[in-house]
């Protein structure tokens, strides 16, 4: 068994001092000595132009990782993702997310359902935008509060935010996902109950999170006059236990599926991105498939070495594995983009963050990096100190748009200005000499010259990537977020680990349960560790008289 990446390729020992090469090569020097640098590495399709120039790479260094692809065997890993092989190993299921966006004629079983649910999907969001669908006392829908958490809450909300300029304005529409009930309570203390609809998104119907602030909402509506018989109006379900949704009070008929074919952090594409569509309207959802399939395509038939999300994937791989790197920014220069990071942290980390190969060796090297971020240029005001002058070197995604929505032109040329900046100054940097002669030409003094003049030198040769789209759209923030996906599939098959399954959630899940119990009945089991009986008792002391 492989457990080992110099077993895993043969070239392993090149890539080891390729990378150390690069101790000794700045990326300044790179683009000084090569004047076509950057349009030789940049690659462009559905709408995004990826400007990998700024990273620690030459030809030798590409070939190298190329090499790495094609002894993995990735061009065949597409294709075995693409026509639906069960790569899910696991769990024995394909994982057809790309079904979820075809646009052509269906052909497939999985192709025909997902036309099925998208008509019928088209049909309720049209009712209640024009206000056919009514509450129980007859009026019409103002409100649209999606109760799901994971893959249910983070790819339809953040898709929900970054198209804001996109909304109708038909509904308000609303998320809740955490267990803690101050979400809901303050959510529901602005609502009106008698022209609110509730999705419940859960695979399962039965995750806690998702349950329970389903059940509170239904204690809300009744509380507040709707009979039970009455539910169906204000009730919507997204799951693939029509048993369970119809006992709680859901209509049959207004249950949508959930294939196991598709994995949560995978399925905005699906009837879990029916908030998005309530937002934005069929239409543009649909055109936010159509983005998404247009990359699919893309990843499918380009050369590796011009492939948007392979190039992604094997540089990401470079600076885990050869370059010691342990986590990456994602920094949206887009408002609307904010909560990118949060949905590429799970999209990434839950897929990727394996300790085991697919036959289920224990493996020893780094998979899954950390992803962390947030809008610029609000990042620079806090953790940008980190990126120019610590001493962890963080790879980054700078994500940009060329114009803005909104009409403050200047406002949108400092914005982008700044991502080129940022990206420019971590490249570039400031060295001891230059920061010496800045500080004499301002007229600063030998003596405060030497005192300040190391706290200023900015190292510079930092990694970044830029991905430039025309404007956010549905149709390139549908391509922006496959290419994502597509690069944590080629990082899953260089690293030879599951990318679609998730068993790091099961333990923390079935301990919270047994927890919840102790705290339920204050029989607090014995052989529990010290930490966790006192953390229990202290709970159960506080809220005794509860």
């Amino acid at each position: 068994m492989q457990n080992k990446l110099s077993d895993r390729f043969n070239n392993w020992e090149q890539l080891i001092e390729a990378a150390n090469g690069w101790k000794s090569k700045t990326l300044a020097q790179a683009f000084a000595d090569d004047t076509n640098r950057a349009a030789r590495y940049t690659a462009t399709a559905a709408g995004l132009q990826l400007d990998y120039s700024k990273n620690h790479i030459d030809e030798n260094t590409l070939g190298l990782l190329l090499a790495t692809a094609e002894q993995a065997d990735l061009s065949g890993a597409i294709k075995r993702l693409m026509r639906g092989d069960h790569v899910n190993n696991t769990e024995d299921r394909p994982a057809l997310h790309t079904a979820l966006r075809y646009s052509g004629e269906p052909s497939t079983e999985e192709e025909q359902a997902v036309a099925a649910t998208l008509t019928k999907m088209s049909g309720l969001i049209e009712s209640v935008h024009s206000g056919n669908w009514k509450g129980y006392t007859g009026e019409q829908i103002t409100d649209v509060v999606n109760i799901g958490i994971g893959g249910s809450d983070l790819g339809p909300r953040m898709v929900t935010k970054a198209l804001t300029p996109f909304h109708t304005g038909h509904v308000n529409v609303h998320f809740v996902a955490n267990i803690d009930g101050a979400e809901i309570y303050d959510l529901t203390q602005k609502l009106n109950p008698t022209t609110t609809l509730f999705l419940v998104a859960s695979k399962s119907f039965s995750t806690l999170e998702t349950l329970e602030n389903s059940l509170t909402a239904r204690k809300w509506m009744l509380d507040n006059g709707c009979a039970e018989n009455q539910l169906k109006y204000h009730f919507v379900a997204i799951s693939s236990k029509v048993d369970k949704a119809v006992e709680f009070g859901i209509d049959a008929e207004n249950v949508y599926p959930l294939w196991d074919w598709v994995g949560g952090r995978y399925s905005l594409w699906s009837a879990i991105g029916m908030p998005i569509a309530f937002a934005v309207g069929m239409e543009n959802f649909n055109k936010l498939r159509l983005g998404a399939a247009a990359m699919d395509e893309h990843f499918a038939n380009a050369p590796l070495d011009k492939n948007i999300p392979v190039l992604m994937g094997l540089l990401m791989f470079w600076y885990s594995n050869l370059m010691g790197s342990d986590t990456q920014a994602i920094l949206p220069y887009a408002y609307h983009l904010q909560l990118l990071p949060a949905y590429l942290q799970q999209l990434e980390m839950e897929s990727n963050g394996k300790s085991v190969t697919k036959d289920g060796v224990k493996v020893d090297y780094q998979t899954g990096s950390i992803v962390w971020g947030t809008e610029g240029t609000n990042g620079q005001h806090s953790f940008h100190q980190l990126l120019h002058q610590g001493t962890t070197m963080v790879p980054i995604d700078f994500i940009a748009t060329l114009q803005a929505h909104h009409p403050i032109a200047h406002q949108h040329k400092y914005l982008f200005a700044n991502c080129v900046a940022q990206s420019q100054a971590l490249m570039t940097g400031r060295d001891l000499a230059t920061t010496e002669a800045e500080l004499r030409a301002a007229g600063v003094g030998e003596a405060e010259i030497a005192t300040l003049a190391p706290h200023k030198v900015h190292p510079g040769n930092r990694p970044s990537n830029v991905v430039l789209m025309e404007k956010l759209t549905p149709e390139t923030l549908g391509a922006l977020i496959a290419a994502y996906e597509h690069k944590v599939y080629t990082l899953g098959v260089l690293w030879n680990i599951n990318s679609y399954d998730q068993w790091g959630v099961e333990l923390g899940k079935l301990l919270g349960t047994h927890i919840a119990t102790a705290i339920s009945t204050t029989d607090i089991p014995g052989d529990w560790d010290s930490s966790t009986q006192t953390l229990v008792r202290k709970f159960n002391e506080a809220n005794k008289s509860l």
